[in-house]
């Protein structure tokens, strides 16, 4: 994590291998971007849970489990790792989102995927684009 990167956001930042790393430790890897983008694709293993819905559903992540968060660029995931954290987790933001994840060739849950506009409209137009191209 870089010093800089942490005093931007306030939330502490993993990079994708130590968030890798931490996953096969046993980290909780939450996606909590909007339903359309977690439906266009996610990183396998990943639990869903909007950034909207938060705070009423944070009782279903285990506060003894470290929690590595992400969204499509980091901006989301920094809001969730600081209300996390100020909640007693151990929780960090995955640092550049699934777009660095995806641009770094890493998996996502199926072939299909993809990482999807953050816009809904711009989703949609995203989604009829590719299934135009077959």
């Amino acid at each position: 994590m870089t010093e800089e990167a942490q005093q931007e956001s306030g939330a502490k930042e993993v990079t994708r291998d130590e968030a890798q790393a931490l996953i096969e430790d046993g980290a909780q890897l939450v996606d909590v971007r909007v339903a359309h983008e977690w439906d266009a694709g996610h990183l396998a293993g990943a639990t869903h849970l909007p950034l909207e819905e938060l705070a009423e559903r944070s009782n279903e992540l285990d506060a003894d489990r470290p929690v590595v968060l992400y969204c499509r660029g980091g901006t989301r995931s920094s809001m969730a790792a600081e209300a996390l954290d100020g909640a007693g987790f151990n929780a960090v933001k995955l640092t550049e989102g699934i777009v660095g994840w995806d641009e770094a060739g890493l998996e996502l849950d199926s072939e299909e995927s993809y990482v999807a506009e953050s816009g809904e409209a711009a989703s949609i137009l995203q989604a009829r684009k590719r299934a135009a191209q077959g």
